[in-house]
């Protein structure tokens, strides 16, 4: 009985998408509604609770002192880790990180990263031997699709709000995170010769291909990742980027 519902969930999603339509309304580019709650976590340097639909994510930043990577002895040092936790979703177990867990948190990074949100030569403190280290912990409470921009927007958020805590550890007053650029991340499903924005659960389960592009507040591409089988034509990916551009300028605002 559940195969079979699953077939006509499928095809009627499919005429949806064809007529132009999506199951909740949205126009193909329309995301769902956007809700970012900073300082949510009281012990941490910076957390931030984002929703975005009936997806809802929090993430919490917290910082140490540890030793630099011998190639980078004058920089800090980021670790990005998510868990999905098995009350998001009964296909969520609890155990070692899951293979999408490991995905979600390199998209997430590479966006930081090459994006070069963190001025990461301000959080060395003695050259090769003592850096801050970055701490993002992204927690999923519940998943209706499209992790990848929650939590990357969440993660963004946080670290907008991070506080150094110098004082902790006999180092000055406590500052503000040195947060260079601001990046988000924008998520498109192709399902059959359709492209969507922002693909809530039922769109992500139907979805030949994944593209998930991360843009800083110029507009510049920083980061793209591709997800499952299908593929996208050049003219899709340059579609892509122009919607993330416009979509990202308007995310930033609320950030």
């Amino acid at each position: 009985m559940k195969e079979i519902i699953s077939s006509i969930t499928k095809e009627y999603l499919y005429r949806l998408i064809s007529d132009g339509k999506r199951i909740d309304g949205r126009d193909k580019f329309e995301q769902r509604e956007l809700k970012i709650e900073t300082n949510w976590i009281g012990p941490a340097e910076g957390s931030a609770r984002v929703k975005l639909g009936d997806t809802d994510v929090i993430v919490g930043i917290k910082m140490d002192i540890g030793q630099p990577f011998p190639d980078t002895p004058d920089k800090g040092v980021v670790i990005t880790s998510a868990e999905l936790i098995p009350m998001a979703s009964p296909n969520y177990e609890a155990g070692p990180p899951r293979e999408d867990a490991t995905e979600l948190a390199r998209v997430v990074d590479r966006g930081i990263r090459e994006g070069k949100v963190i001025d990461v030569t301000k959080l060395c403190i003695e050259e090769g031997e003592k850096v801050w280290l970055i701490f993002i912990d992204m927690h999923v409470l519940d998943f209706d699709g499209n992790l990848f921009d929650a939590c990357g927007i969440g993660a963004m958020a946080a670290l907008l709000s991070t506080m150094v805590p110098a004082e902790k550890f006999d180092l000055g007053e406590d500052y503000p995170l040195p947060v260079e650029h601001v990046v988000v991340p924008t998520t498109f499903g192709k399902i059959r010769d359709s492209i969507i924005l922002d693909p809530r659960l039922e769109e992500e389960r139907i979805s030949d291909a994944r593209l998930t592009v991360t843009t800083n507040e110029e507009g510049n591409l920083v980061a793209m990742q591709k997800g499952l089988s299908g593929v996208f034509s050049y003219d899709d990916v340059k579609m892509c980027i122009r919607k993330s551009q416009e979509i990202g300028a308007k995310i930033r605002e609320r950030l």
